[in-house]
């Protein structure tokens, strides 16, 4: 397929690919966009060398993030300092370094020769599923756009129960591969084949059925408060917004579960003790466990956590235990403590919790726990499986306002209910408040930004997928294989295979 020789035309034409490719998640969803776009790269690399390549993936990247997670200027602009200079600078910055990693898997994918294109098309789904993984994990990890998760209402989702995002995200970038073979390759009936196989392995694996039915047709109540990001730390407002929640949750005691999102009571235990034992007592006489959403902790000792606190007959907590950078934490305090100043971020100084602790008990049954940015990370949500029933997730995506955030927070937390085969009851602050099955279909949700009590049904399920039993160690493991293989492939230079 020919070329634009300009690499100045060919940075542009990546830079509108990486500009479209964030259409393909929530909430636009259109799917088949995360096979073209990538596959539109795969082809501008051709032929270029690793620095050229390199220009090209971060072009790419800009496109990418600057399109998909824009809404990070929102929280800075809104919750930290008030000044586009300062919040559109910031966002640029993240954007930069993010931008990084498709930069890095196109300096490894560079292609000059024709064995290194039959290098490239092995290669290339092996090494954006690597590079995703370092995303997902240098420097505490930002997953978000991995290719993976915009594949839920695709055939290819097929592939999350057996592999995980990571997995689907590898049938996605063989698609891809398939893709430029079949536009501009030698062999495009072979790669037409792969492609239709691709995409009816996957439809075939979603017929599946991986975990069983232990309790059906539990009840639950999701309250979302709509407490406004601005007031919601204000001590004054305090009394105002429990008693919203207390009002909302007041029709439905009696079901098994009452969630309240993310720290929904802005206050510490000892600051609110009364309320605590009210609610407590309430909940046992009726039956039902709270969840609720507040800080943990000591603070005058500097140890307090983001936990979600179960009230009722069984009383319990979880801690947070993957904090977000510059948000509940600050890396490198020595450092950047006058940031930390600057923002005014409440309670930007959390403590992590125990990292072996993934659960919560709720009544008489166990469920894995996690809160806000936590269920970006399949590997960690897996880590309570195959002991809880089912999922729960707190959070609060006030802090990004009417964006497509929220949306995309909403996807990941589809694609943890599919991966692990468990219902997932999802309570937000603003929205998106949702009850999602185990196949990850939302069965249930509220509007976004509107006080509400959402009500649904679900079920606490046993039995494990296999990604839940094994993780993500085997596949990126021998993704690592294939891609030593390949080099070594393309290195050895055998006679007569060039061409």
């Amino acid at each position: 397929m020919p070329l634009p020789d300009s690499l100045r035309l060919r940075a542009v034409l990546a830079l509108g690919a990486g500009l479209l490719t964030p259409c393909a998640f929530a909430p636009y969803d259109l799917w088949p966009l995360a096979l073209i776009t990538p596959a539109a790269l795969l082809c501008l690399l051709d032929g270029l060398a690793p620095r050229r390549a390199a220009a090209l993936g971060y072009a790419f990247g800009l496109g990418l993030f600057g399109h998909g997670v824009w809404w990070i200027q929102v929280s800075v602009h809104q919750f930290g300092v008030p000044y586009y200079a300062f919040s559109v600078s910031m966002t640029a910055l993240f954007v930069a370094g993010m931008a990084l990693y498709p930069a890095l898997f196109a300096a490894l994918l560079a292609s000059p020769g024709a064995r290194d294109r039959r290098y490239a098309l092995v290669a290339a789904a092996p090494l954006w599923v690597l590079v995703e993984a370092l995303r997902g994990w240098f420097l505490t990890g930002f997953p978000w756009l991995s290719l993976g998760y915009s594949q839920l209402d695709s055939p290819l989702a097929g592939y999350a129960p057996l592999l995980g995002e990571p997995g689907v995200s590898l049938a996605v970038m063989i698609g891809a591969s398939a893709l430029v073979a079949v536009v501009g390759g030698r062999r495009r009936a072979l790669a037409a084949l792969v492609l239709l196989a691709v995409f009816a392995l996957g439809q075939g694996l979603r017929g599946i059925e991986y975990t069983r039915v232990v309790d059906a047709g539990l009840e639950a109540a999701l309250i979302q408060g709509a407490v406004a990001q601005s007031i919601k730390w204000d001590p004054e407002q305090r009394a105002r917004s429990i008693e919203r929640y207390v009002a909302l949750s007041e029709p439905h005691w009696g079901v098994d579960v009452i969630l309240w999102p993310e720290t929904a009571i802005a206050a510490f235990p000892y600051e609110v003790e009364e309320l605590l034992a009210a609610l407590a007592g309430r909940a046992r006489a009726s039956g039902t466990t709270l969840l609720v959403g507040m800080p943990t902790g000591e603070p005058w000792n500097g140890a307090y956590y983001n936990s979600l606190v179960a009230l009722g007959a069984h009383e319990d907590r979880y801690d947070k235990r993957h904090l977000v950078p510059f948000g509940e934490f600050f890396p490198l305090q020595s450092v950047v403590g006058g940031l930390a100043r600057l923002l005014h971020i409440p309670m930007s100084d959390f403590s992590a919790g125990a990292a072996t602790r993934a659960t919560i008990r709720v009544g008489d049954r166990v469920a894995g726990a996690s809160i806000c940015y936590e269920d970006a990370f399949g590997r960690e949500v897996i880590s309570a499986l195959p002991e809880a029933a089912f999922l729960v997730n707190v959070s609060n995506d006030a802090w990004f306002g009417d964006t497509i955030a929220p949306h995309q927070h909403l996807e990941m937390a589809r694609m943890r209910a599919l991966e692990s085969g468990r219902y997932l009851l999802r309570g937000t602050n603003t929205g998106i408040t949702a009850v999602i099955d185990h196949h990850g279909a939302v069965v249930a949700r509220a509007p976004q930004f509107e006080p509400a009590a959402l009500t649904a049904s679900f079920d606490a399920r046993a039995g494990a997928t296999p990604y839940a039993r094994l993780g993500d160690g085997p596949l990126l493991g021998g993704l690592l294989a294939v891609v030593a293989l390949s080099a070594w492939w393309r290195q050895r230079g055998v006679p007569g295979d060039a061409g």
